[in-house]
Parts: structure tokens; C-alpha cells; sequence
């Protein structure tokens, strides 16, 4: 999905290329647990899209967190991501205020989206 030499900031860390992605993805989804997640599209044109997103995750430690955030993504020619700009602020969240049950795996249809959450 991404451009050998693709470009990403995520957060405050700075990654560059498909191998450096993989391993950052890696890392993310061994500390993030329970990963569920939520896009919706702000804006697209030509080759980019800006999304904003919200995700709920826990820690090993079993404290809960909602992510929220905004992403940039521009793609190539061959429709792979060539540049991924986030910004992402975490909020420590109670397991009684979480908003995402559904079982692990994509989000169901029929789950509300970030806008009927109030999100």
C-alpha cells in the first residue's frame, strides 16, 4: 500500500520508507491492544485525502485511551501511499466510557460513525 520511499509523521516520529513503515506499524499495534477505530473523510482532491479519525485502544497495562486525530495522505500514480502526515492526541479514557464494542476486526455497518457519536 505504500511507496518504497514513502514519508510518514506520525505523532513526533518520523518514518521513511516500506521497511521503516512495517516496523513502525509493528511496534504501534503491540503497544496499542484492542485496536478499533473510526475514519471519516474531511476532504479529497486529485491525489490527496485529509480524514479525521478517533480510535479506542488499552495499554498491557489495561488502561484505556481514545486517540483522536487528523491525517494527511497524498498517493502516486499507481494509487500507493507516498506521504502520511498525522496528528494524534490521546486521552485516557475509563473502560465505562468506552464508545467501541464491536468485536475485534472492521468496524459493523450498522455501528455509528465519529459524527452520531458526538466525536
Amino acid at each position: 500500500a505504500y511507496t518504497e520511499d514513502s514519508i510518514w509523521r506520525n505523532r513526533a516520529e518520523f518514518v521513511s520508507g516500506r521497511g521503516e513503515i512495517v516496523g513502525f506499524l509493528k511496534r504501534k499495534w503491540a503497544r496499542e491492544l484492542d485496536y478499533r477505530l473510526i475514519k471519516e473523510v474531511w476532504t479529497w482532491n486529485e491525489n490527496r485525502i485529509a480524514v479525521r479519525f478517533a480510535y479506542e485502544w488499552r495499554d498491557d497495562s489495561g488502561h484505556w485511551f481514545r486517540s483522536y486525530g487528523n491525517e494527511n495522505w497524498e498517493f502516486d500514480e499507481a494509487g500507493l501511499m507516498r506521504r502520511r502526515v498525522a496528528s494524534i492526541n490521546d486521552l485516557p479514557i475509563t473502560e465505562r466510557e468506552r464508545k467501541y464494542h464491536w468485536p475485534l476486526g472492521r468496524r459493523p455497518d450498522d455501528h455509528p460513525g465519529l459524527s452520531e457519536l458526538g466525536l
